[in-house]
């Protein structure tokens, strides 16, 4: 990015995207190459293997000097309450100001088999409100709520950090959450243009009841981005196989959301080849094994993505923005395989 260019504030990517790609040592590439492209902040997902959040945090924070860097998203009940908010303290020093601690639910039907309790509503806002009392000094006796029983929890009374909260959120209570209480909601890949339009009505509605700026809420839109510079296998793999390990891991919650067909989620699921699958598709399927998937998934469910030349990938980046999003992830690929869809995006300020 050259000196006189815009950073692109409004829009983000994910480090290490998917599975995480190559391993964990082509992250800080990664991230020096987005901050070079002008994308305003890297997002991390937390996956339990070689994509441990705190440890990525750390090393993209380390390797750039102005982009933001947030988890999208990280669990609060997968380490204690104290490691996470020194943790947040310790990047959002170590950056400059730059971290945002972004939460989530995870899968459910994962944590059961791990033995980890699910993430309840009430426990995202009671956690929020903890770290931010951390954050700023106070010392907190005897706490009693949601996330668990404390006799006493602080971190240094001279703290006084702002530090933004993000939140992963999917359903109207969590959605209603991050207007009440965080500073970005992440919504999900391949929501369709009205539940877009109904999620972002749910935030700065839920803002502005809790006597909050709804402007101050940033609502991010999750879009795949895939170009067709790209080889189609790779394509197959960033849309449909990526789309389909979502199915695979909440696809009752997906359908609904979007109100699509439950009798297509239920062949997809019979599908011997589906089932044959030992694990995340995404991470486990065959190219051959891709393409039948392919069969599986109508065109209506993976429309909601920008796909194309670059300009037609920014065409459909543009509308997203007009169906409300304030800012919008370039999901699924890296910075490298999205360079031709940022310069296009560059070429033609919005509304020209």
């Amino acid at each position: 990015m050259s000196g006189t260019e815009r950073v692109l504030d409004e829009l983000g990517y994910y480090l290490l995207a998917g599975a995480g790609g190559t391993g964990p040592a082509s992250l800080m590439d990664e991230a020096r190459q987005g901050e070079e492209l002008g994308f305003g902040t890297a997002f991390i997902s937390e996956r339990w293997n070689i994509k441990e959040a705190s440890s990525l945090v750390g090393a993209a924070c380390a390797v750039t000097s102005r982009m933001q860097i947030a988890t999208a998203a990280t669990n609060h009940n997968t380490r204690h309450p104290l490691i996470t908010a020194s943790w947040a303290t310790t990047m959002h020093r170590l950056s400059g100001g730059r971290f945002t601690l972004g939460l989530g639910r995870g899968v459910a039907a994962m944590y059961k088999a791990f033995g980890v309790p699910s993430v309840t509503t009430a426990q995202l806002e009671d956690f929020a409100q903890v770290m931010r009392k951390l954050w700023h000094g106070e010392v907190i006796f005897n706490h009693d709520g949601p996330i668990g029983k404390y006799q006493v929890l602080f971190l240094d009374p001279d703290f006084r950090e702002d530090i933004r909260l993000g939140l992963v959120a999917f359903g109207p209570q969590t959605l209603a959450l991050g207007g009440r209480m965080f500073d970005d909601v992440i919504l999900h890949t391949y929501f369709t243009p009205e539940t877009l339009q109904r999620c972002v009505k749910t935030v700065k509605d839920a803002a502005e009841l809790a006597g909050r700026d709804p402007d101050s809420v940033r609502v991010w839109s999750c879009f795949a981005t895939v170009g067709d510079h790209l080889p189609e296998e790779v394509r197959l793999k960033k849309t449909v196989a990526r789309l389909a390990t979502y199915l695979q891991g909440y696809g009752d919650l997906l359908v609904n959301t979007n109100q699509w067909d439950p009798a297509v989620l239920q062949r997809f699921r019979e599908d011997p080849v589906v089932t044959s699958i030992p694990g995340g598709i995404d991470a486990k399927a065959t190219a051959d094994q891709i393409e039948h998937i392919a069969t599986l998934i109508p065109e209506e469910w993976l429309e909601p993505s920008a796909t194309g030349s670059a300009q037609q990938c920014v065409d459909r980046i543009r509308k997203e923005f007009a169906y409300g999003a304030d800012a919008l992830i370039m999901h699924g690929s890296t910075p490298d395989e999205l360079e031709p869809v940022v310069k296009a995006y560059r070429a033609v300020p919005a509304g020209a």
